[in-house]
């Protein structure tokens, strides 16, 4: 089922903002042998058919300005809010095939990773391919299955692709591998115990010091009040 769009030819007079402050958002498509035309989308309407066709389904744009058919090139997003504040779409042409990147999902599991401790690395995320727009996928299966050993790798030629859709990124490329875990051999630093000053135990101060209680130790000389005897 083909996804559809309304739209309404945008006066550009009207600033940005005004517009999404009434619930839309301004918007353009373009193609090789399409003019540039500005629009205007229902901002919740645009958020639903997105969510579902990403940036790899076709979008039928519907509109004064008569019917096109295009993928959804460009959405710019707010920073804070994360809202979409303006989207760009494709317009191709009929038997026009397109180069475009495919998400890569990736299923099963790996025997090296469940069955010898393997670490999997996961080297990309994305495929370029290419297809006409109706059998453009939304994604790419990629079966870790066939990661059996620490040696094992997968490319980008041993990918299954859909039906219509053809390999565009180097065949070679690796897509997935696994490698074996080494445990860190942890270097203990040697003390340098001359560098360390110890404290003898039970050390006195030095003579003439109070100790802890305050009294004068041996050796000082204690002051005494001398008392003088009257004379009758």
């Amino acid at each position: 089922m083909a996804l559809s769009l309304k739209y309404e030819k945008r006066d550009k007079k009207v600033a940005p903002n005004t517009l999404r402050n009434a619930g839309k958002i301004p918007a353009v498509f373009y193609g090789r042998k399409q003019e540039s035309t500005p629009i205007t989308l229902s901002s919740r309407e645009f958020e639903k058919v997105w969510k579902k066709a990403g940036e790899t389904a076709v979008v039928n744009l519907e509109g004064g300005e008569g019917e096109v058919q295009a993928l959804i090139k460009d959405v710019d997003k707010h920073p804070v809010t994360d809202t979409v504040r303006h989207a760009d779409f494709y317009v191709f042409e009929k038997g026009q095939k397109l180069k475009i990147k495919i998400p890569l999902d990736f299923k099963g599991t790996s025997p090296a990773v469940k069955d010898l401790g393997a670490v999997l690395v996961k080297v990309m995320h994305d495929l370029e391919v290419e297809a006409a727009p109706k059998d453009l996928p939304h994604k790419i299966e990629v079966d870790l299955a066939f990661l059996t050993t620490f040696e094992s790798v997968i490319t980008a030629k041993e990918v299954k692709l859909p039906e219509g859709v053809t390999l565009v990124a180097s065949p070679d490329e690796v897509v997935a591998s696994v490698y074996e875990p080494k445990e860190e051999v942890v270097e203990e630093t040697p003390v340098d115990l001359s560098t360390i000053e110890v404290m003898e135990k039970g050390k006195k101060p030095a003579e003439g010091e109070a100790d802890s209680t305050g009294s004068p130790q041996e050796g000082g000389t204690p002051k005494k009040e001398e008392k003088k005897e009257e004379k009758k």
